[in-house]
Parts: C-alpha cells; sequence; structure tokens
C-alpha cells in the first residue's frame, strides 16, 4: 500500500458512573462551586470505582469502538494505549485490554505523553499502518487520575477525573476513504518537566516509609506557567497541523481540544480566530482526563451527530513532559 491512509473508522467512550461535584468537593476541602467554575469551567467529574482499574475503562471504550466500526476483536492486529495510570508498571495496560476484550491477534503496548498521549499514540499506530505493517488498530487514551490526586490540594483536585475513549483506525488505499488523518504534529521541551508532574513512585524516587505522608505520587503543578506554555504551543500545533494538510484555518469545522481549563480552550479559540459554535467542550460534565480527553469528546461529537462527512476537524492537546500534539481529520 505506498498510498496507504489510515482512516478513524470508529469511536467510543466509557466514563465511570460515580459523579463527584463541586459542591461534593467543597466537602473535602476549602473551596465552592463558583470558584472551581470561575476558574476552570468544571462542574463536575467521573470517578472509577475503587474494583476499577484503568485497563477496565479501558476495555469499554474500544468495545463500542469496534461496536460502531462494525469490526470484530480477531480483526484487531495493533493495540496502542496512552496513559500515565497504568494499572501496574508491566506487563503493559495495552496487553490486559488485549486479554479482556478478545483481540488475541493484536501486537500491544502503551505510551506515556501525559494529556498529549492520545495524539502521540494516533501518529505511532499511524506508523504502522502506512507501514503496511499492521492493518487495523485501535487507539486508546484512558486514565484513572482519582489515583495520583492529592484530595487535601485545592489547586489540583479539583482538575482532574476518569475516563476512556478509543478509535479504530484502519489501512486503506482509497483515494476518497472516510476519516483519514491527514497530518499530525507533535513537540516536546524537556526543559519544563518540573511544571506539571508526579515526582514520586519511580526510580527517581520510589515511594517509602520515610517520605510516604509528603505525597510525592500525587500530581504537582505549577500554578499558572501550564497554561501560558499550553496556549502558546497548542496553537503553533493547530496552525502547522493544517499547513502540513494543506489548509487553513477558514477550512476548519470543529476543533475538539484537550479539555483541561476553559479559559485555555477560550484563548486558543480566539488566537485561531474561531468561533464558540465550532469548538467542542465536554469540560464542565467530566474535567480533565488526561489522554482520555481527546478521544471522549470525539466520540460524543460523532455520536450527537455533530460530525458530517468530508468536515474538517481539528484536534489539540498539551501535557506534562511538556508535550503538545495536533492531528488533521477529514470526516
Amino acid at each position: 500500500m505506498s498510498s496507504c491512509v489510515s482512516s478513524i473508522i470508529g469511536t467510543g467512550s466509557y466514563m465511570p458512573e460515580k459523579i463527584l461535584t463541586n459542591d461534593d468537593l467543597s466537602k473535602i476541602v476549602d473551596t465552592s462551586d463558583e470558584w472551581i467554575t470561575s476558574r476552570t469551567g468544571i462542574k463536575e467529574r467521573r470517578i472509577a470505582a475503587e474494583t476499577e482499574a484503568t485497563s477496565d475503562i479501558t476495555s469499554e471504550a474500544p468495545r463500542r469502538a469496534m461496536q460502531s466500526a462494525g469490526v470484530t476483536p480477531e480483526e484487531i492486529d495493533l493495540i496502542v494505549v496512552a496513559t500515565v495510570t497504568p494499572d501496574m508498571a508491566f506487563p503493559s495496560t495495552a496487553c490486559f485490554v488485549q486479554k479482556k476484550i478478545g483481540a488475541s491477534n493484536a501486537v500491544c503496548f502503551d505510551i506515556s505523553a501525559a494529556c498529549s498521549g492520545f495524539l502521540y499514540a494516533l501518529q505511532v499506530a499511524r506508523h504502522f499502518l502506512n507501514a503496511g505493517s499492521r492493518a487495523t488498530a485501535l487507539v486508546i487514551g484512558a486514565e484513572k487520575l482519582s489515583t495520583l490526586v492529592n484530595w487535601q490540594d485545592r489547586n489540583t483536585c479539583v482538575l482532574f477525573g476518569d475516563g476512556g475513549g478509543a478509535v479504530v483506525i484502519r489501512a486503506s488505499d482509497e483515494e476518497n476513504a472516510p476519516g483519514p488523518v491527514l497530518s499530525t504534529v507533535m513537540g516536546s521541551d524537556g526543559n519544563l518537566v518540573d511544571l506539571l508532574k508526579v515526582p514520586g513512585g519511580g526510580s527517581a524516587c520510589p515511594i517509602t516509609p520515610e517520605n510516604v505522608t509528603s505525597r510525592p505520587n500525587t500530581i504537582h503543578m505549577e500554578g499558572r506557567e501550564p497554561f501560558k506554555h499550553a496556549v502558546t504551543r497548542m496553537c503553533q500545533a493547530s496552525e502547522k497541523a493544517l499547513e502540513t494538510a494543506g489548509l487553513t484555518k477558514a477550512d476548519i469545522s470543529l476543533v475538539i481540544p484537550h479539555q483541561a481549563n476553559a479559559r485555555i480552550i477560550s484563548a486558543i479559540a480566539d488566537r485561531l480566530g474561531l468561533s464558540e459554535d465550532k469548538v467542542f467542550m465536554n469540560l464542565d460534565k467530566y474535567g480533565n482526563t488526561s489522554a482520555a480527553t481527546i478521544p471522549v469528546a470525539l466520540d460524543e461529537a460523532n455520536r450527537q451527530g455533530l460530525l458530517k462527512r468530508g468536515d474538517i476537524i481539528l484536534l489539540v492537546a498539551f501535557g506534562g513532559g511538556f508535550t503538545w500534539a495536533s492531528s488533521v481529520v477529514r470526516w
């Protein structure tokens, strides 16, 4: 397939049942619905059950994506999971997913790029498909961030939630195949590693009896610094992805941005010169679910009938690392 393209042929998502509202959080930390909503746009978030691991969240979304695409588990020959909350250090969450959905023919692995993870995974899977070594892939973003949240830190605990989203992508040599990913732009800046991180729990800072009370295995964020870098990098990546696809801002039908903060999303829309009706948001319902935000939002937009054949969809994200990415899809 020398002229092979990779197309999104199905979407799916799964959100845990438990809803944690801003009023619920006000009973845990010194905060209020007004304080959270005015600063973030978040009203509530979903929290997975104690018995739900990330692989449980991760497995339901691809089942729905496969149903949407009309493919069987046996047809899947690649599974890439983007997550920073794996079930365990190893095996990969993707291997657990393979077992749970019965995708016995798949090659499986995880990637870690924080909130940019889904778009990174999408590009990795595209390379496999475009090279002709794989034909049909599941690309998944899923998180159980509630396990990394410090519920005593009001500046971060209000932001995050749990959930999972997935797409099925398939290689095609048809010139007008629906759903092709036209371009992807990615970037990283390791000089900004300290802006957003979970410092403990890895080889640099294992959890010990001596440090466990300081909660190093929870999310740490440096104030407003991530905000400034996020807006700049997401806009740059969006413009470059459009240019690479031979398109302009005027061609955009819908932007599906990473759902981190309503102010960030508004700033991006302003810089790209887009009206609110061209920007999809579900941040108020789910908060920031890291690698899951874009595939969950894409699935919701798809199932709500907001995506029409031929529409140009711009996906854009940023995350700890610092990482950023943008993809252009023709629906």
